[in-house]
């Protein structure tokens, strides 16, 4: 297994969360317009299909609802670790002869897991497509976990934890997720501790596969040369052998507890990484549309955002700030990160307050709100330049329940946030004695707090 199936959960990795979300709240354009979708179902599951015979490649995308926030309490990092062997040898390949039919066909398939999902990726040459999906079925049906891999990928990902242990923006990024979930296991590391991914034995990892890779839990999108004829096919004879259903999912509903604690775990590095946020909008809320407008203005615009203009542009406090909506399956916040030296630390803390502050008391002009529309709307279409990008789209679409007519109506929802709307929600919402900040450092005229 390469480093890349041993991924952490880090600031970055929850931001491009919060970055697909954006872009299933953006707007219409031409290449929305040319994805024709299609319904393609066999052995109990669906598909999402947009056919592209431009190439002789299909692209496939799935995801099984329950990531590592289902990981048993003392076993955090059980999802990553099943994700990072599902590839390493299934029914009579051992690793290395698995990995090498992929390699041989130029076949990719590679499994991650983030907070709410296990995800799988399958790019293959249209002559091979028929093998490609065999090997996916074997990936998720027989994994053989042998001794040798389960070995090498838990020493992989403990190293990625030591690692991670001194980057100061995961450092950052953990302590804010302790104190947001306490008691909740969106508080816990996704990528587990040393000793959490040395208590997973061979029992905890079947029973994963068995009881969390499950029908009634795939979504799936699929891009590229095949028809729905063909597709159908393939979805029978890939997923047929998955369990029909699987243990419930015993994650609790929760609001972040954010009640503007400042938390500072010292390094030794000159600069403050500093995480921040407070409670957001859930994705099924009516005011979702309202609260992504309102985030383009505060914090997410690039290069117009209010905060990057009061904290960046004018002050050169940071070298880089920004934040988003960051709606997960069971919470939801506005979630930020700015990076600092160590002596200016203090005042960007206190400007982002003030950035805050001001937001909520003074809401939203004219200009902004007609500013973040176009950009919202505008930007859309370059989330669609690559299959993987659009059966990436397809799958979210599918997770949130947005309804196969989605790309249609986007634009609508956005154009119809009106002024009062966002101004309304910036009162209701925005609070600078919520907002919360864990800071990685040495932070001058910083003080924690409980």
């Amino acid at each position: 297994m390469t480093a890349r199936a041993a991924t952490g959960r880090t600031f970055a990795a929850l931001l491009l969360l919060a970055v697909a979300f954006a872009a299933l709240a953006g707007g219409g354009g031409p290449a929305q317009a040319a994805v024709q979708i299609q319904r393609v179902s066999a052995a109990g599951v669906e598909a999402w299909l947009v056919e592209d015979h431009s190439n002789p490649i299909v692209t496939a995308r799935i995801a099984f609802r329950g990531g590592a926030s289902t990981d048993p309490a003392g076993k955090e990092g059980l999802a990553e670790m099943v994700s990072g062997l599902l590839d390493e040898g299934a029914v009579e390949l051992d690793s290395a002869a698995f990995q090498g039919r992929l390699e041989a066909l130029a076949i990719t398939l590679r499994f991650d897991a983030d907070l709410d999902s296990v995800r799988g990726r399958l790019e293959t040459l249209t002559e091979n497509r028929a093998e490609a999906f065999a090997l996916l079925r074997r990936a998720l049906t027989q994994p053989r976990f042998d001794a040798e891999p389960v070995e090498r990928v838990r020493s992989q990902l403990q190293a990625r934890v030591r690692t991670a242990l001194e980057d100061p923006d995961t450092v950052a990024t953990r302590a804010f997720f302790a104190m947001a979930f306490p008691n909740h296991p969106y508080g816990r590391p996704t990528s587990g501790t040393v000793e959490s991914l040395a208590a997973v034995t061979g029992d905890d990892l079947r029973a994963f596969v068995r009881e969390r890779l499950t029908r009634d839990r795939l979504v799936i999108g699929v891009v590229g040369d095949i028809d729905a004829a063909e597709l159908e096919r393939l979805l029978q004879a890939t997923f047929a052998e998955l369990p029909e259903t699987g243990a419930p999912i015993a994650v609790a509903e929760t609001e972040p507890a954010t009640r503007g604690q400042v938390a500072v775990v010292p390094t030794g590095a000159p600069q403050s990484a500093i995480v921040f946020g407070q409670r957001g909008v859930a994705r099924d809320d009516p005011d979702y549309y309202a609260a992504t407008v309102l985030a383009n203005v505060l914090a997410s615009g690039p290069f117009t955002s209010r905060l990057y203009r009061e904290v960046r542009e004018k002050r050169g406090l940071v070298y880089t700030v920004y934040a988003r909506l960051t709606p997960l399956d069971h919470a939801s916040l506005i979630l930020g990160m700015a990076g600092t030296v160590n002596d200016r630390a203090g005042e960007t803390i206190a400007v982002i307050r003030d950035v805050w502050s001001a937001l909520a008391s003074d809401g939203v002009s004219e200009e902004e709100l007609a500013d973040a529309k176009t950009y919202l709307t505008g930007s859309f279409p370059l989330r669609f330049t690559s299959s993987g990008q659009i059966a990436a789209i397809l799958v979210s679409m599918q997770l949130e329940s947005l309804g196969i007519d989605y790309l249609e109506r986007r634009n609508a929802l956005i154009e119809a946030v009106s002024l009062a709307d966002v101004n309304r929600l910036a009162r209701e919402l925005i609070s600078p004695h919520a907002l919360t900040f864990a800071i990685a450092g040495a932070p001058d005229g910083v003080e924690a707090t409980n």
